[in-house]
């Protein structure tokens, strides 16, 4: 047998990673969520949590572990019936996500602040602690710019 290594879904061409760099790669992140109004940017201080650490831990309460279970999975499970509940679960999961992950400011300080987040915002972040910044990229792109090609239609009024 041999003590040859092989190089599993790699080219071969990295190195182990250090746990100094593995540190670095967790530690805190200046990130820009969506704005708060046009000009009016959202920028924060996070960390990347794991929802199922949370529900491990018990931070997540078990009358929540199947809404935060389809929304980790993304497949919703065909016999949990569409309620007036299911938004509220979804929310209480964001909001969860979002208290974790947001270092400065805290939830707590936008709370004593009486600043609530957009629906966009819980849910950026939420998405940025299950994929990190590339799950931002859509809304940080800038549409096309919208000028006048030249080519119009003449709209006919009825007389």
């Amino acid at each position: 047998m041999s003590d040859e290594k092989y190089a599993v879904n790699s080219d071969g061409s990295y190195g182990i990673t250090s746990i100094d760099a593995l540190k670095d790669y967790a530690s805190n992140a200046i990130v820009r969520f969506p704005d708060f109004d046009e000009g009016k940017p959202f920028v924060a201080e996070v960390k990347r949590i794991s929802m199922l650490l949370l529900a491990k831990s018990g931070k997540i309460p078990n009358s929540l572990l199947t809404a935060a279970n389809e929304l980790f999975s993304g497949v919703q499970k065909k016999q949990r019936e569409i309620d007036t509940n299911a938004l509220g679960e979804m929310y209480d999961i964001v909001r969860l996500m979002a208290e974790a992950c947001l270092v400065k400011p805290s939830m707590q300080e936008l709370d004593d602040a009486g600043i609530q987040l957009t629906d966009e915002q819980l849910i950026a972040i939420f998405n940025y602690t299950q994929k990190g910044v590339k799950a931002l990229t859509p809304f940080r792109e800038k549409p096309k710019d919208s000028e006048y090609s030249g080519n119009e239609q003449s709209i006919q009024t009825a007389s």
